[in-house]
């Protein structure tokens, strides 16, 4: 826990001011002696603070929730490759990535330090101990691990340590399977009751862990994820995972695709249709060839209605479901929470129907009864079935799931999930979010034993790994990524890092096609998924990079309306904003995508520029063309159309100027019209989006 002596920063002015409003000693849940001005003082006087010039912002304590074996190969990364990323960067050896999260389950294989050398000479972490963690659970693939409860406790009281470890050990299990994803070692067998088959690998099987439990029960509190990236540097983490929302320039933003494996669980009705659906229900399935009852709660019979249509606890009539299976909509308890229900009133089987939010999108679950989930059509035919049927009399509704194991090869592939968080950036629309995405459906990794598969009390089920699906299975496949290419090139820098996989991403599927949208079948957007899904063996030899430096984001700062005595306390140094001014808009920082925001105003004409450096890590001497693939009813110009290099490390200017019209849009309408700009020496090719957003006054 932090609890070191206060920081120069807020020992003056901010003491003596809280001293002096609150009439009693400083009451800070955490300082620092690092450069680092955030705390969290009392309501009352975060009311008073906020009148302060010293003080940036006064901002409410948020609560942020959390949300392999055949992802790296999906991924293109195998090892019998003699040239690939893997070789090249002897498998991220010695790299070292920090995973903020719910902590650790140190005995799993995942984490064993087999043939691993000395802990890096850098390393300048610790291994912290606590309950049922003593520092010798850290070896030499874990160097470290820590946990923080101090600005939990300070909001929501004393953890219960019933359920709660107090120390980095995991209750949860979320933080063990990112970890793994990351940096997991080689492990066969693994499976989760035989589905995924095969060999578990996280993205950089070499790398070392450091693992910061903050991840609560009730979620991570915003003040925490932002005073907690500051430990990262200290200790020379290489690389920080922190698989909650983000939309700064400074972070990679990354949402979640699919891969090209599923586990299908058809029900088939009474009527012979046959509904896909996915399912990793591990235990005796239902009597082969016997049809079952159906029902569904949502019509008031045997339930409440509403209650009963999501499946709510204490909301079926067992009466009503004794031997059938149910149709349980998703919504406000958990997916496998419905099967408890279920299985508890005596159902035989549950059908879990999407709504219209998650829309076609199929999450597998390991549920404690057989069951599936279908999509929100699927759901909508076995309801109109039910319908028909119950009318008829002559043939009651009935129905059966039938489990058919894993599933290769699956097209199209990827698709971005419907899950996945997408834009625009609310924050900053100059700046394209997400930056990229990666897999996140269904992925295996490393799981605690004292942990239920399906999250559930009750489940005392014992596994050692997982399938999972989220943004935050996505977000360690990219913190693993960039530990190999911080390990092939150790020269970059996160931002170079960023752009070698933003501008090699691809956004065709294994069709050929455009990526779809899982949500609603139609063809996904840059709003979906940014630069695209990330390509490790492209990204290793990128050709060019749009490097950033930290001036760049103070740069950005200022085009960004933060004022001057705002950009200096948050950098530590003095702000010039003078030169950055001039250089124009937001969007001008050197990112590899390309987003404009055009308020119309009653204009005809509208036009906006852009300028762009990028740095050749390709070959010595080499000339670039540029190819524009302008967005609808949109004039894009780059000058020069031709960038001519002369060594390795050269930087080379281009300026693009994007020219557009009104368009007929509605009070308070947007539009958005998307294209790329591409730069190519006949071997490397670097694609960025360009995303034009018209948006009507109200």
């Amino acid at each position: 826990m932090l609890s070191s002596p206060l920081s120069s920063f807020l020992s003056s002015p901010l003491q003596p001011l809280l001293q002096q409003m609150s009439n009693q000693e400083p009451s800070l849940s955490r300082s620092s002696t690092t450069p680092n001005p955030l705390f969290s003082p009392p309501t009352s006087t975060a009311l008073k603070l906020q009148t302060l010039p010293h003080i940036i912002a006064v901002i409410p304590e948020r609560v942020r929730h959390l949300h392999t074996t055949r992802s790296p190969q999906f991924l293109g990364l195998k090892t019998a490759d003699s040239a690939g990323l893997l070789k090249e960067s002897d498998f991220g050896s010695d790299l070292v990535i920090g995973v903020i999260d719910t902590g650790i389950w140190p005995e799993r294989q995942s984490f064993n330090d087999r043939d691993l050398g000395p802990v890096p000479s850098k390393w300048k972490g610790v291994c912290v101990s606590g309950k049922d963690f003593a520092s010798s659970s850290c070896n030499r693939k874990l160097i470290g691990a820590r946990f923080f409860c101090n600005g939990y406790e300070a909001t929501n009281g004393k953890m219960n340590e019933t359920t709660e470890y107090r120390s980095p050990r995991d209750s949860d299990g979320h933080g063990t399977h990112t970890a793994s994803i990351a940096a997991g070692r080689y492990v066969f067998p693994a499976s989760t009751f035989g589905y995924a088959h095969g060999v578990a690998a996280g993205m950089a099987p070499k790398a070392r862990l450091a693992a910061y439990k903050m991840l609560l029960q009730l979620g991570l509190l915003v003040l925490w994820i932002v005073g907690f990236l500051y430990l990262l540097v200290l200790v020379m983490v290489d690389l920080g995972g922190l698989s909650v929302t983000n939309v700064a320039p400074w972070v990679t933003t990354v949402g979640a695709g699919t891969i090209d494996r599923d586990f299908p669980a058809d029900v088939k009705l009474g009527n012979g249709k046959v509904i896909s659906g996915v399912s990793l229900y591990g235990g005796p399935g239902l009597a082969s060839g016997k049809m079952y009852p159906i029902v569904y709660a949502g019509t008031g019979d045997g339930g409440d209605g509403y209650s009963g249509s999501l499946c709510l606890e204490g909301s079926l009539d067992p009466k009503f479901v004794e031997g059938k299976i149910v149709l349980c909509d998703r919504g406000i308890n958990s997916r496998a929470a419905k099967g408890e229900v279920v299985k508890m009133a005596g159902g035989v089987g549950m059908i879990l129907a999407n709504g219209v939010f998650e829309g076609e999108g199929l999450v597998a679950d390991c549920h404690v009864l057989p069951a599936t989930a279908v999509g929100a059509s699927g759901g909508d035919e076995i309801r109109k079935y039910m319908s028909a049927a119950a009318k008829s009399k002559s043939s009651p509704p009935a129905a059966t799931i039938v489990f058919k194991g894993t599933r290769v090869n699956v097209r199209p592939a990827p698709v971005v999930s419907a899950f996945s968080a997408r834009g625009p950036n609310p924050e900053s629309p100059e700046i394209l979010k997400p930056d990229i995405i990666a897999p996140g459906l269904n992925i295996l990794a490393a799981w605690p034993d004292k942990i239920g598969p399906s999250g559930i009390p009750s489940d005392k089920r014992k596994i050692e790994f997982n399938i999972l699906s989220g943004t935050s299975m996505a977000c360690p496949h990219v913190s693993g990524l960039a530990a190999l290419l911080k390990a092939a090139h150790p020269e970059w820098s996160p931002a170079a890092i960023r752009s070698a996989l933003m501008t090699t991403a691809y956004t065709v599927d294994n069709r050929g096609e455009t990526m779809l949208d899982e949500s609603t079948g139609n063809v996904s957007t840059v709003l979906d998924f940014g630069a695209g899904h990330v390509h490790p063996q492209k990204a290793m030899d990128p050709g060019l990079i749009y490097d950033i430096t930290s001036f760049n984001y103070m740069d950005f700062l200022c085009n960004s309306n933060y004022t001057l005595s705002n950009i200096q306390v948050v950098t530590r140094r003095s702000a010039d904003c003078s030169g950055a001014k001039r250089a124009g808009h937001a969007g001008n920082l050197n990112y590899p995508s390309l987003s404009v925001v055009f308020q119309q105003y009653g204009k005809h004409q509208m036009s906006a520029h852009f300028i762009r450096t990028v740095t050749n890590v390709g070959d010595a001497k080499s000339v670039y063309k540029v190819t524009i693939r302008p967005p609808g009813e949109t004039l894009v110009t780059v000058q020069p159309e031709k960038l001519v290099f002369r060594r390795v490390g050269q930087k080379l200017n281009f300026l693009v100027r994007v020219e557009t019209t009104a368009v007929k849009l509605a009070p308070g309408a947007s539009s958005l019209r998307s294209g790329s700009i591409i730069w190519s020496d006949g071997k490397h090719t670097a694609t960025s989006p360009i995303v034009v957003t018209m948006q009507q006054p109200l």
